[in-house]
C-alpha cells in the first residue's frame, strides 16, 4: 500500500524559495480608498500640532526638558549596550540594504520589480520630506541645548523630526505595504510599529533626540506610507520601461551572428588574343560558371606550319662563368710547376 508523505514545516520553506513560473497575476496593490485618505488627512493635522506646539514653547516642549533632565541612560544604565545595537534598526544605511535584500528576493521569485521600486519611492519622498523639515526648522538637540525651557528653533540644526524614528516607519512599514496577503500585512504592521516605538524610544534614552522630535517622526513616517498609492502608477511605468530595456538587451545577446559570406572560388578565364594584350593579365570569373559556359576559342589568323618557322637560339650562355674553364678550341694555359731547390 503506497502512501504519500505528508509535506513538514521544513519542505514548505523550500517551497516557498522556490520562484514562482510567472509573474502573479493579481497583486494586491494598495489604491488611495477613502480610508487611507482620512488617515492621511489626520495625520497632516496632527503633524502640524506638533509643530505649532514646539514653535510656540508650549507644554510640550516643557515636558521636553524634564525628559531631559530625568537623563534615562543615567536611571537604567544596565540597558545601555543593548540600546545602542538597537538604534541601529533606525539607520538608514543598515536598515535599507537588509529590507532591499528581502525585497530583491521577491523582485526575482515573482518576476517583478514593484517590491524595489516602492522601496525606492518611499526612501526618496522620505529623504526629501523629512529633510526639508529638518533644515528648515534647525532645531538643535538635547546634548547642544543653549538655553533652559526654549524650544531651541531656527539655531542651525537637524534633529527636528527625528529621521531615526521617521526611517524605521518607513523602511519597517514597507514590508507590510507590500505584504502578499492581509493576514501577511496585520502581522507586519504590529511588528514595523513596535520596531519603530522601540528606535524612538531609544534615541530617546541616549539623549540624542527631544521627545517631540521621536513623535513627529512617528507622524513623517506614517505620512509617507499613506501617500505611497499615489506613487504606484509612476512604479508602473517605470518597471515596464526597465522590463523592456532588458529584454531588448537580452534579445540582442541572444540573436545569432550572420556567418561571413564566402568568397566564390575563381579560375583563370580562357582570353582572346585581343584581351590578353590590352588587359596584360587572365581575368578570373567564378569555377561554376567557367565550367558551363562553352570553351572560347583563339581568334582566326595566319598559320605558319612548323617547318617554315626561324628557329631562336638563346643568346649567351647558361652556365655561371668559371675563371679556369677556356673557350672550346683553345689551347689550354700553360701551367707552371715549382720545383723544390
Amino acid at each position: 500500500m503506497h502512501t504519500e508523505r505528508s509535506l513538514t514545516r521544513l519542505d514548505r520553506v523550500f517551497a516557498r524559495l522556490d520562484r514562482e513560473p510567472e509573474r502573479p497575476a493579481l497583486l494586491d496593490v494598495p489604491t488611495m480608498s477613502r480610508h487611507r485618505l482620512a488617515l492621511l488627512a489626520g495625520a497632516l493635522v496632527f503633524y502640524g500640532a506638533i509643530v505649532w506646539a514646539v514653535v510656540v514653547t508650549s507644554w510640550l516642549v516643557r515636558l521636553d526638558w524634564q525628559v531631559m533632565f530625568f537623563r534615562p541612560y543615567q536611571q537604567w544604565p544596565q540597558i545601555h549596550a543593548f540600546v545602542d545595537y538597537y538604534v541601529v534598526l533606525g539607520q538608514r544605511g543598515p536598515t535599507a540594504v537588509m529590507v532591499a535584500a528581502w525585497l530583491g528576493w521577491r523582485s526575482w521569485r515573482q518576476h517583478t520589480l514593484r517590491p524595489l521600486l516602492a522601496l525606492g519611492s518611499s526612501l526618496l519622498l522620505l529623504n526629501i520630506t523629512v529633510g526639508a523639515a529638518k533644515l528648515g526648522m534647525g532645531r538643535l538637540g538635547p546634548h547642544y541645548a543653549t538655553v533652559i525651557g526654549s524650544n531651541e528653533m531656527w539655531r542651525g540644526g537637524d534633529i527636528f523630526p527625528s529621521g531615526h524614528t521617521a526611517n524605521a516607519v518607513v523602511t519597517w512599514g514597507i514590508l507590510a505595504y507590500l505584504a502578499s496577503t492581509p493576514r501577511a500585512r496585520r502581522w507586519l504592521s504590529a511588528i514595523s510599529a513596535v520596531t519603530s516605538l522601540g528606535v524612538g524610544m531609544s534615541t530617546v534614552y541616549l539623549g540624542t533626540h527631544w521627545l517631540s522630535d521621536v513623535v513627529l517622526g512617528w507622524t513623517a513616517g506614517l505620512l509617507v506610507l499613506l501617500a505611497l498609492p499615489w506613487t504606484e502608477p509612476l512604479i508602473t511605468r517605470a518597471e515596464t520601461w526597465l522590463l523592456g530595456l532588458r529584454d531588448g538587451w537580452l534579445a540582442r545577446r541572444r540573436r545569432p551572428r550572420p556567418a561571413p559570406a564566402r568568397r566564390p572560388a575563381v579560375t583563370p578565364a580562357l582570353l582572346t588574343g585581343h584581351d590578353a594584350d590590352r588587359e596584360g593579365a587572365p581575368a578570373c570569373e567564378p569555377a561554376a560558371s567557367a565550367r558551363n559556359r562553352t570553351p572560347v576559342h583563339l581568334a582566326p589568323g595566319p598559320h605558319t606550319p612548323r617547318s617554315e618557322r626561324t628557329p631562336v637560339t638563346p643568346a649567351g650562355s647558361r652556365r655561371p662563368p668559371h675563371t679556369e674553364r677556356h673557350a672550346r678550341g683553345a689551347a689550354p694555359a700553360p701551367r707552371h710547376h715549382l720545383s723544390g731547390g
